[in-house]
């Protein structure tokens, strides 16, 4: 069977982790390729890139799923009716008009598929009814599932997914919740759920068919691998051992079945209310914390006592992290937004008609300007869905200033609440003082201050405006700078040094730094004589010099 280079790499890096004594010579003996080779895959995980070639047609791939139906036929047809390679080959011309296959070409292929059809049958043949008590070693396997569960992230209701890792022998299991079961959230929570363990399984951890991780389920255990997921394997060092698909391989990873709903019935009702998974993934941290203490069923011992045992026996992390996330290149269309996966993300206008670099995660999505962060979405997962910010639009609307009051990114941001009643109280103000278009301008004038202004000191800047009777934005802008310098230099006599509200906006430290004016010492000196100035003021006589 052949393996692609991601796989060929992870065989190799297997056979090093298991037997680090073993030489390059041996390892490239063992699986026909250069030591140069076996030189790259114990450097990396990824292969390095190679010129693509074109894959040779081989002349009897049309007719194998033929012959594998005739080999297959045979495992229940009488010991001496089976068919032999000149009947296969008659029948392919009889039956398939195919006679492009040599016969030695037909005999080398029978001869290594059928024992191949053999072993599969055998494997995915029925067995008893029953379960067989099984004992985990410390540090050896662990299990992992996904299972659903409703919560309310900025309120409004949506179906998200529990990522459960549970070590088979001392129990102890990271959680944490995404918005999809989506490859990058896969991969995610097996680096976190790693990280919190500060280790990884030595001999496999156990899988039903995730899409994430499995192309391709075949006869038996047998699984076609995503390469990504090879990749991630192979970085990690660790083997996936595939349950059988239905719920007989249910009973297999039984553990992390119950857990997950253990966990969800336990922590997750009612629905948690959070702004962001982000927050909500905090929590789960503290409460896998706090469930250390716990005491399984027909266990002496707490989940954290026995797993301070299984962590020594933990193979190390590598030194290196993998970015689970994926990089994708979007073009900004003529509404300033990209398409990710059927989903609509707002971007600075500024990149309109240009393509934009973009790091796919989990539970986030980043746009990038070279290596600076333009944007900042959480991952959506409903078709066509959007979300706009109100700052990425603030160009356009200076020329359009119409297309304010119906603009989605409005709507978003009043319902997320960064557009404040003090924001309509001076837009109102505004439109009543200069009018629609110019009323408008001057808004947006006033949250382009946003940008290089703490929030609370350009609101402290409008209300200000408005009591003064003058709504213009360059009057607000000098009523923030000075709420922000009286911030920033609060007054002695007051009571109590407590930062200004915005100390915690990133870019807002540097604003609170108290500066206090220095000293001067008691000036002892004599004033000066006004004599001479005394003189210039004295009304000389007519004629004098």
């Amino acid at each position: 069977m052949r393996v692609s280079r991601v796989e060929l790499f992870e065989q190799i890096r297997r056979d090093v982790r298991l037997d680090p004594s073993i030489s390059l010579r041996a390892l490239a003996a063992k699986y026909g390729v250069h030591r140069r080779t076996v030189r790259q895959a114990m450097a990396s995980a990824v292969p390095p890139p190679r010129k693509s070639g074109q894959r040779q047609f081989r002349i009897l791939d049309p007719a194998t799923e033929w012959i594998d139906a005739m080999l297959r036929a045979d495992l229940r047809a009488p010991r001496k009716q089976k068919h032999t390679v000149e009947r296969i080959q008659k029948r392919l011309a009889e039956e398939h008009d195919f006679d492009l296959a040599s016969y030695s070409t037909l005999r080398n292929y029978v001869r290594k598929r059928r024992p191949e059809i053999v072993a599969e049958d055998r494997e995915g043949r029925q067995h008893l009814e029953g379960m067989v008590p099984q004992a985990h070693l410390p540090g050896e396997e662990a299990e992992v599932d996904f299972a659903d569960v409703w919560v309310r992230v900025a309120g409004e209701v949506v179906k998200c997914h529990l990522f459960t890792l549970r070590l088979s022998h001392s129990g102890k299991a990271v959680h944490r919740v995404f918005a999809s079961q989506a490859q990058e959230s896969f991969l995610e929570g097996h680096a976190e759920a790693f990280r919190v363990l500060g280790g990884v399984p030595t001999k496999h951890i156990r899988y039903d068919n995730l899409k994430p991780a499995v192309r391709q389920v075949c006869t038996g255990r047998n699984r076609v691998e995503s390469e990504r997921w090879t990749t991630f394997r192979s970085h990690y060092g660790f083997d996936a051992f595939y349950c059988i698909p239905g719920e007989e391989g249910a009973h297999e990873k039984g553990g992390v079945e119950q857990e997950g709903g253990r966990f969800r019935r336990a922590h997750l009702v009612p629905v948690p209310d959070v702004p962001s998974l982000e927050e909500l993934n905090s929590r789960i941290a503290m409460i896998d914390e706090a469930e250390d203490e716990r005491i399984l069923r027909g266990k002496l011992t707490s989940v954290g006592f026995n797993f301070r045992i299984e962590a020594e026996e933990l193979a190390p992390l590598p030194t290196e992290d993998f970015e689970c996330g994926i990089t994708l290149t979007p073009k900004v269309d003529r509404t300033s937004r990209i398409t990710v996966r059927q989903s609509h993300y707002s971007v600075p206008a500024r990149f309109i008609g240009e393509r934009v670099r973009v790091l796919l995660r989990g539970n986030e999505l980043l746009v990038f300007e070279r290596r600076n962060i333009v944007a900042r979405h959480p991952r959506l997962t409903k078709r066509y869905g959007y979300r706009d910010v109100l700052d990425h639009y603030l160009e356009i609307l200076l020329v359009k200033p119409g297309a304010m009051a119906g603009s989605t990114a409005l709507a978003a941001a009043r319902a997320e609440g960064s557009f404040t009643a003090i924001h309509e109280a001076f837009w109102a103000a505004a439109l009543k003082a200069h009018g629609d278009a110019a009323g408008t301008r001057a808004l947006i004038e006033v949250l382009l201050l946003h940008r290089r202004m703490p929030a609370e000191a350009v609101q402290a800047g409008m209300s200000a405006a408005i009591k003064a009777g003058s709504i213009s934005p360059d009057v607000v802008a000098i009523e923030a700078r000075k709420a922000e310098s009286a911030a920033r230099d609060p007054d002695p006599e007051e009571d109590g040094n407590d930062p200004p509200p915005w100390a915690d906006i990133p870019g807002g430290q540097l604003l609170t730094l108290p500066t206090r004016r220095p000293e001067l010492p008691e000036d002892n000196r004599p004033p000066p004589s006004v004599d001479v100035y005394d003189q210039l003021l004295t009304r000389h006589p007519k004629g004098s010099a």
